[in-house]
């Protein structure tokens, strides 16, 4: 089954379902961790694009590869 087709089948999550979700998150880790959970989610999203770009630059520098046989 493709992506297209599962987006599809089940759609994107409403504003009912991510209430639900913050619930959950809120009744397992309390309110005092939760700002600091969320702010290191996004210190780890900037550090694996950071390290995603430095990626894609290391493999535009390094040219074709060579064929060595």
């Amino acid at each position: 089954m493709s992506m297209s087709a599962l987006m599809l089948a089940f759609g994107f999550p409403g504003m009912p379902e991510m209430l639900i979700v913050l619930f959950l998150a809120l009744l397992l880790f309390g309110g005092a961790k939760l700002p600091s959970l969320m702010r290191n989610l996004g210190r780890s999203a900037n550090e694996f694009k950071a390290g995603m770009s430095e990626s894609l630059d290391d493999e535009d520098s390094a040219g074709p590869p060579s064929e060595n046989t």
